[in-house]
């Protein structure tokens, strides 16, 4: 079979290829790890709700990488995993590493955020920051990278869950706005470093 001239050379940039699978895999294992979580911790009593975190203590900080993935029983698990699984894959689909690693400082910098400024006296924990951290992610991309499809993303992820960024602002005592605020900056953080440089335009002749 004879290749093509122009699939060979080196002026024509290769298709970027959407990571369906991938992305597919991702989401679902995150929410089987979320959902097997709150299974063992409704067996151990609820236990596993104290590697939630609690402002200011220090022999807790590790726990920023915990909380995100705890639940305060069930009904909270309901009502985060329709929001943590469209917002994962929208956000896995392109780049499954760069999610990845848009995960990990969603959960670092804005759980460390939630442990310095965040109501004492309380236990801060639930997949609302990675919710509010996705969004805003998906918005920060499609602001830094400004292409077609991060732009599209973008429209989709805040017509689907725009509403919720009302839950930045204190209000229920038993919410933790304080997650959902700082995991939204910490998004868009994550969306600025890995994003944040868009390639210079080549000039032809």
């Amino acid at each position: 079979m004879r290749r093509s001239p122009l699939s060979s050379s080196p002026l024509v940039p290769p298709r970027r290829t959407a990571q369906v699978r991938p992305a597919l895999a991702l989401t679902t294992a995150l929410i089987a790890g979320v959902w097997g979580q709150e299974v063992v911790d409704t067996a151990v009593g609820g236990s596993l709700d104290a590697y939630g975190i609690l402002p200011r203590d220090p022999g807790t900080f590790w726990h920023v990488l915990t909380a995100p993935f705890l639940h305060a029983g069930f009904p909270h698990l309901i009502a985060n995993t329709v929001p943590l699984a469209v917002l994962a894959f929208m956000g896995a689909v392109r780049n499954v590493w760069r999610f990845v690693a848009a995960t990990l400082i969603i959960a670092v910098l804005g759980g460390a955020l939630v442990w310095l400024f965040g109501r004492g006296g309380s236990v801060h924990l639930g997949a609302s920051e990675l919710i509010f951290g996705y969004l805003a992610y998906l918005l920060g991309v499609g602001w830094w990278e400004r292409t077609p499809v991060a732009i599209g993303v973008a429209a989709l992820a805040f017509a689907l869950y725009g509403g919720i960024l009302w839950g930045v602002l204190p209000g229920n005592p038993y919410v933790s706005w304080e997650a959902h605020l700082f995991g939204f900056v910490a998004g868009l953080v994550a969306a600025l470093v890995l994003h944040g440089r868009r390639p210079a335009r080549r000039a032809t002749t």
